[in-house]
């Protein structure tokens, strides 16, 4: 599948500086994935969502909102939307009644399942065009940034 370049990126990469790169790199995988996303019907925050709680398991609405970095209403409209399509279910939490705590259903575990392997296959393909020492360099450098963290 092939994917134009938004009009704004006309910059040539060799005039870039590495974290405008990166930034371009990475809105590139980001609209890869949007497109993989397309034919599950799901928007790519609800696609996040999925994800989050496929990997931590069940939680408080406040937590996913954490995870997302959203506000805790915007999650609420996600999930309210996920819990339509019976990918997410809404229970009491064990430890206090008063809240609530989302997780995936078998149907959203297995749509899950589906869409990972989708967006896997954009990134894969996108990679491809590497070299596999490059795509081994590339992965060593980008997990050594990622254990590093922020200044």
């Amino acid at each position: 599948m092939r994917h134009a370049r938004p009009p704004h990126d006309d910059v040539p990469a060799a005039e870039l500086d590495l974290g405008d790169l990166v930034m371009r790199v990475a809105r590139t995988l980001r609209r890869r994935g949007t497109a993989a996303y397309e034919p599950y019907e799901l928007a790519p925050h609800q696609a996040r969502a999925l994800r989050v709680v496929g990997h931590h398991g069940t939680m408080r609405l406040g937590e996913l909102a954490q995870h997302l970095r959203v506000a805790p209403r915007s999650v609420t409209d996600v999930v309210d939307a996920l819990e339509e399509r019976g990918l997410v279910a809404r229970s009491p939490d064990p430890t206090d009644r008063r809240a609530q705590v989302v997780g995936l259903t078998e149907e959203g575990q297995a749509l899950l399942t589906r869409v990972d392997a989708a967006r896997r296959a954009e990134a894969d393909g996108y990679f491809a065009r590497l070299p596999e020492r490059d795509r081994a360099a590339l992965r060593r450098i980008l997990e050594r940034l990622e254990r590093a963290g922020e200044p």
